[in-house]
């Protein structure tokens, strides 16, 4: 698997996310071998605060490979991170991220700050940033657009 394999990867977790009226944002996780180790949508409407894609994902990963040291891995994810979940990056010692669309409201991975390559903390992590960005910000707008008529629903977001 490549990189944009990974990301349609994130992008069906983000339509999976999206159809259970949930921000459509997904996330995968990969290790040195190019095998996917983690997997996640969000889940914060399902009354998990913490639901972020991201953080599913890393939990995820630290299972599949028993630490919580993902050293050597790579995020592949549809939207820039928020603040919580660049540092949860950070401190699993994530190797690279990968990310769709930036978030000018949110993101902390170049947007409103960049935790994820301050040289301040003790891991920094190679970013690649706008991988399939037209795709991911697409489906943010149509998700955005829909919910404005009201409450998605699985058989409306499906047709859309």
């Amino acid at each position: 698997m490549n990189a944009a394999q990974w990301m349609e990867e994130a992008l069906t977790l983000a339509e999976e996310a999206a159809a259970e009226g949930e921000i459509p944002v997904g996330a995968v996780i990969v290790d040195r071998e190019g095998r996917v180790i983690g997997r996640g949508r969000n889940r914060r409407e399902a009354g998990d605060p913490l639901g972020h894609a991201e953080l599913i994902a890393i939990a995820e990963a630290a299972r599949a490979i028993g630490d919580w040291r993902l050293e050597g891995t790579t995020m592949i994810v549809t939207l820039e991170p928020c603040a919580m979940c660049a540092g949860a990056l950070v401190n699993a010692r994530v190797e690279r991220l990968i990310f769709g669309a930036s978030d000018p409201k949110a993101g902390f991975c170049g947007s409103l700050g960049n935790l994820v390559e301050d040289p301040r903390l003790n891991h920094r992590l190679e970013v690649i940033r706008g991988f399939e960005e037209d795709r991911a910000r697409a489906l943010l707008q149509r998700f955005f657009q829909q919910l404005r008529k009201g409450p998605i629903e699985t058989e409306r977001w499906q047709s859309g």
